[in-house]
Order: C-alpha cells, then structure tokens, then sequence
C-alpha cells in the first residue's frame, strides 16, 4: 500500500502540495500503469493524454506561485462515460450514440476541476447504463482486477476497476439501481450515493435529455472514505435556476468514534438472500463493531412492509428509466403487460408494469414512497445508520447471454435471478436516502466485499464518516494482487 498509484486522492494532493511529486509526473505516472494493465481490463474507453498534461503544467506552474486550486490540486481523475467531457463520446453503452460527441462539461465535472482535479479519460459502462456487468457493442467488457473473469460491477464498473487496479485518483459514477455501490463492493473500493438531487446530474444525460429522473443520483468513487466526503462536499449544492437562492448545508456528523454511534442491523432477508461467504463477512465486521462499544440492533427495523417496498422500488424504477427506450422496446413490454397474469409477480412483469404505468398510476405509487420517506424518517430519529449488505454476493463470472432478467448468480450453491439484489440497491434508492459502500476484507475465496451504511436524508457525511472509522478499525482498501 507504500505505492502511490494505490494512495487516496487526498494523500496524493498532499505530495504534489508537498512537492514530492509534480501533477505531472503523478499523471504520467498512471498513463504509463494504464498503458501496461489496462489491455487486460478494459476499463478505459477514451482519453485526452495532451489535454490533461497541459492541466496539469498548470497546476504545477500555479502552484510554483503559491496557488491553490483546492483540496484535490493536480489530482489526475477519470470519469464515467457517461459524464459529458469536452470532445468526448457520451454514448451510455448504446451503438446508435456512437458519434455523439459532446463539448459541454457535466456540472460535477465542473465542480471537481473548481477543486483541482485533472481529468485525463472516461472510464466503461454497460449498455443504456443497466447491468451489474459493464459491457457493450462499442467499447467490449470490463473486467474485475480481482478475478478478470468476473464483473467488476456496474454500471460505474470501469470506475471501480479502475480505482482498484491503482489506474486514476479518483473517480464519479452513477446510481438509480445501485450502480455507484455495486461495483465498490465487488471491487473493494468506497463508494457514495447521495441522498437525492443534492448533487447535479446535468450534463450526465444522452442528447435531448434534460429533465431529472426520478432515483437517479451521481456522486463519488474513491479508495477511501476522505475522498468521498471531499468530493461530496466539492460537488454538492444546488444547480441552476435554483442556486440563484437555495443553499445546502449538510450537517456534520456528531459521532467522534465507532462507539457513538447507534447502529441498526440487516443482514439478510428472504427477498434477496445473501451468500454464505458474503454473509460470513459481514457478521465478522458487525462482531468487531461490537466490541467498539457500539449500540447495535439486529432487531431494529422502519415499520414498513419489505416485500411491498420492494415491488413500489421496483415500479418506480423501471418506470424512471422507461425513457431510455425507444418506441419499439416500450411497444414490446405493453405486448407482454398485456399477457400478464394478474399475479406475476417476476422481474420481467414487473418492468413491464413499470415501462408501461399510465401517470395516473405512478402518482399513487409516489404518494405510497412518500409514506415510506416518513417512515424511514422516523427510523433515523432513534438509529444513526442500518447496515446491510450491498448486494446478493461478491463479484460473480461474467454471463452476457440472453436478458439481464433472464441471468442467474449463484447464492448459497442455489441459481438466484441476478434482479433479486435489486433490493439492496432499492432499500435507500427508492426513498432518497444516502449509502455508503466501504470495503470489509476478502471471502474465503479472495473476493473483495463491502458493507452499505445507510444514513437518513441529508445525512451523507454521517455515513462516510462511520465509513472513515471502520477503516480504522478493520482496515480499508487493500489492492488486488498483479498490478505492482
């Protein structure tokens, strides 16, 4: 962990500000390690080698006169593809975008260069953003620097195997369906989905695209928990035409240690059952966690319905992304909700509802969610966080046949549909709540897995801060092996 690839991005900022290393020097530094590991990983899908280094002379020649750009100054950071960059292909995975090449700069992007970043390439994704695998016609497959015969996650997988592999500073994704926090657990990285629209996703769009859509959120990837609450911080507050008035002030954490923390516990539930391995490492940090002095509960629970959450997320979110298909595709989900029995209750039928779902219907369904934000908001009134799993297992082989609602993984030497784990993405997904993923350690199998802090709205720095201080006490980020 001595080598500097592998160090945070705040750390890194400290030896440029230190001059240990130049921005320059530190960028070469990556491009030279992506030129020697990534044709084995495919994580990058474009880059802007003389843009960047011409940044990062700046940040050097800036910092020669003693400026400051901010707390990430010279840090090189790549980003997901589909974040709009200046001459860049923003395509979302999706062949028929293959050509569009924007010349604006997502507003996150704006917000971390305000803070000193370099940003020098794009990083993979899965078709239309929509695969816990990250692959597609245009770019091909990304795979895990652990095992580079499984995921690395998605649909921010190039985001995450990238960090992971020690290729870039830092890096942002996105996440409607747990797409930031998948792929930090099964590459063993931080991640942090914000809680909803305190981060500005414009400029993260396909063309023509302007509204928000409902659950999606963008926000940060990072090797450790103070790169997140830096980027978080950088990149939150409002956006155009409401920052001509609205603020945002995140309250800062009260905790000073693990022990102060009151901690509810999840980790498990017959709606998406979680892999032995995966679980057994999950008990083993909640364990350590006891021994802090923390309040914990593995009773404590919202007073909500899981199963009926679980079909409202479900609706909600294949309604949320139903403007991601075209006219034929919508046409062929209302030819199958038109052939459901009234009782299916499969993924498959459900998207089907959701694609379909006259407005009407969706308002009811939004009125149902609202009931659970209230709920929820009653939890966190007595419960700092509730820990529960990121996803069903750790990072499984890559399987590209047939439909993603069609695919299996294996949970506890059973075939589970992959869409199950969808609960763990919904379960603050759906009611605008913040979750962090932090790294826990290896499964017997030398998988990396992650634990999800759930905090309560607007309580973002709560639950990477309680992400900060695990890594204290179990240690954080450990990087795979091979890529020295």
């Amino acid at each position: 962990m001595d080598a500097i690839h592998y160090k945070s991005a705040t750390d890194l900022a400290g030896l440029i500000a230190a001059k240990e290393i130049s921005a320059r020097e530190l960028l070469d530094h990556y491009l030279m390690r992506i030129d020697r590991f990534d044709p084995a990983l495919n994580a990058f899908v474009w880059f802007d080698r003389d843009g960047a280094r011409a940044r990062a002379d700046q940040a050097d020649q800036a910092q020669a006169r003693g400026e400051s750009w901010g707390p990430l100054h010279g840090v090189p950071m790549s980003v997901k593809e589909s974040f709009n960059m200046p001459g860049s292909p923003t395509t979302w995975g999706r062949p028929e975008f293959k050509d569009n090449i924007t010349d604006d700069t997502a507003v996150l992007m704006q917000k971390m260069m305000a803070v000193g970043v370099v940003p020098f390439a794009k990083t993979n994704v899965p078709f239309n953003l929509a695969d816990w695998q990250s692959f597609n016609a245009i770019y091909g497959t990304t795979n895990n620097p652990w095992d580079v015969t499984r995921t690395p996650g998605g649909s921010s997988g190039g985001s995450a195997a990238a960090l992971a592999a020690g290729l870039t500073g830092i890096e942002a994704g996105s996440d409607i369906g747990a797409s930031i926090r998948n792929p930090a657990h099964y590459c063993g990285v931080y991640g942090h989905k914000p809680t909803h629209e305190i981060v500005s996703g414009r400029g993260q769009s396909l063309p023509g695209n302007f509204s928000k859509p409902d659950i999606a959120d963008v926000g940060p990837l990072a090797r450790s928990a103070e790169d997140l609450a830096v980027s978080l911080l950088a990149t939150a507050g409002p956006d155009r035409p409401d920052d001509a008035g609205w603020r945002l002030d995140l309250p800062r954490p009260h905790q000073g240690a693990l022990k102060d923390f009151r901690v509810a516990v999840m980790l498990d539930d017959p709606i998406a059952e979680v892999d032995g391995e995966y679980g057994d490492r999950l008990q083993a940090t909640v364990d350590r966690l006891a021994k802090t002095g923390m309040t914990i509960s593995d009773r404590a629970a919202p007073d909500i319905d899981t199963s009926r959450a679980f079909e409202v997320y479900l609706l909600l979110l294949r309604a949320a992304t139903s403007r991601g298909q075209n006219d034929a595709e919508v046409e062929n989900f209302a030819r199958v909700k038109d052939g459901l029995d009234p009782d299916d209750r499969t993924y498959l039928a459900r998207m089907a509802r959701g694609i379909t779902m006259p407005h009407r219907e969706w308002l009811t369904l939004d009125n149902e969610r609202q009931v659970l934000r209230q709920k929820w908001a009653e939890f966190f009134e007595e419960w700092d966080l509730l820990l529960c799993p990121a996803a069903a297992s750790a990072a499984w082989p890559h399987d590209q046949e047939g439909e993603r609602h069609n695919r299996t993984i294996t949970v506890n030497n059973k075939q589970v549909p992959t869409t199950d784990q969808l609960w763990w993405a919904g379960i603050a997904g759906m009611v605008y709540l913040p979750g962090t993923v932090a790294p826990i350690g290896l499964t017997r199998t030398g998988l990396p897995v992650g634990i999800q802090a759930i905090a309560g709205h607007l309580q973002d720095l709560t639950s990477i801060e309680f992400a900060r201080l695990l890594a204290q006490e179990i240690g954080g980020f450990q990087p795979p092996p091979g890529y020295d």
